[in-house]
């Protein structure tokens, strides 16, 4: 069978290599763009995070809604988010190694410092829809993460209020990225 843009979404739904195949050769470009421009201060790891990205693309086909958006900001979305996986993961490397007191050098200092402003700045693009309170909340529980109990004793929120804040958050997330989609 003849893999196109007719029928890719279709047959990687059914696993058909062919799809991904034809995925990679149709969108690879772009999710390596969308990669590079998060990790570039770790060139090495593009190709380990787009493999990712689209091992993530190939099991969470049947979460794609062709309504909601296009199938190429769809994975564009995986592939960003993917890279700042990979900063938050390389972060904690460094706290780590910083940790064993072993000797890190300037350069990796200095890559923690970027990693740190990079994902910093994405935060605030993607929580500037929130108001102050469930900005505090996204930050300490997503970006600091700290366990519920503990948020829940620094604000003095219910467990129950917490998730229903966050649950309303993401929601306007979402509404406010689809938005940028679209435009």
């Amino acid at each position: 069978m003849r893999i196109g843009e007719n029928n890719y979404i279709e047959q990687l739904s059914l696993h058909n290599e062919a799809a991904l195949i034809y995925v990679i050769d149709t969108y690879g470009g772009l999710l390596k763009s969308v990669i590079s421009k998060h990790l570039f201060v770790m060139p090495d790891r593009v190709e380990e995070c787009l493999n990712d990205v689209l091992l993530s693309i190939w099991e969470n086909i049947s979460s794609y809604d062709g309504k909601r958006n296009s199938f190429k900001n769809w994975a564009a979305a995986i592939a960003r988010y993917q890279a700042i996986d990979y900063l938050r993961k390389y972060k904690r490397e460094l706290q780590q190694v910083e940790i064993e007191d072993t000797l890190v050098s300037e350069e990796d200092r200095m890559f923690g410092r970027l990693i740190d402003g990079e994902i910093s700045e994405e935060m605030e693009g993607m929580l500037s829809c929130l108001n102050e309170k469930d900005r505090i909340l996204f930050w300490k529980l997503y970006v600091e993460e700290e366990p519920m109990e503990e948020v829940s004793r620094e604000t003095g929120l219910k467990k129950e209020v917490i998730y229903n804040r966050l649950s309303r958050g993401k929601r306007r997330i979402r509404k406010q990225y689809l938005k940028e989609m679209e435009a």
